[in-house]
């Protein structure tokens, strides 16, 4: 199920290279996965706006929206279109700028640790079969490559400042579809606070 990676890079996406990158600090774990939900103009899908975004080429006077962001930098490692369709902008390897201000159980900076993937989709709307079937396809080839330990939305690690994937996305059919341990997601975390989570399993 882990399907072929290089360099960070996984087979399963279509590659899209994002300038909006930087190293990680040496010898990080990276062990974070963080959901994220975008649409530019936000309820608005299937364009190529997001895509533009990433690579830093959307026209800011083509919505009136778009003034609101301009001149913004923001990448992501992974993006999930509501068809399933996935596309990659930056190399796992490389820390991509999706979580902002940010922490999680005691560690700052989680742009430093994580994994960003943004699902195509407003802020506590639901979302498509087909986004959480290439999700958890995602989530396994990457747990067969790093030592993922944690997945949570950005709203969880940024809490006041952000609201996303939102109520409308559905922890429990992720958890129920990868197999994995409860203590990896956060609808425990009130439970296990201060335990150290399971390790994903990879054969699920």
């Amino acid at each position: 199920m882990s399907e072929a990676w290089q360099r960070g890079w996984w087979a399963g996406a279509q590659a899209l290279g994002s300038p909006n990158f930087g190293a990680r600090p040496a010898h990080t774990a990276i062990d974070l996965v963080v959901v994220h939900s975008i649409s530019l103009p936000p309820g608005e899908f299937g364009g190529d706006a997001v895509e533009r975004l990433f690579t830093n080429r959307l026209d800011w006077d083509a919505h009136p929206y778009f003034q609101t962001i301009r001149g913004i930098e923001v990448s992501a490692h992974f993006f999930v279109r509501r068809d399933g369709r996935v596309q990659q902008f930056v190399s796992t390897l490389d820390r991509a700028w999706h979580a902002g201000r940010s922490a999680w159980r005691g560690r700052e900076n989680c742009n430093d640790f994580s994994i960003g993937i943004e699902l195509e989709g407003l802020e506590g709307g639901t979302f498509e079969d087909a986004q959480y079937t290439a999700l958890a396809r995602v989530f396994r080839a990457l747990a067969a490559h790093h030592p993922l330990t944690q997945v949570v939305g950005h709203e969880h690690i940024a809490p006041g400042r952000k609201q996303d994937p939102g109520a409308g996305f559905d922890w429990c059919r992720l958890r129920h579809t990868l197999g994995w341990s409860a203590t990896c997601f956060p609808e425990v975390e009130k439970k296990f606070i201060g335990s150290a989570p399971a390790m994903p399993s990879n054969s699920a």
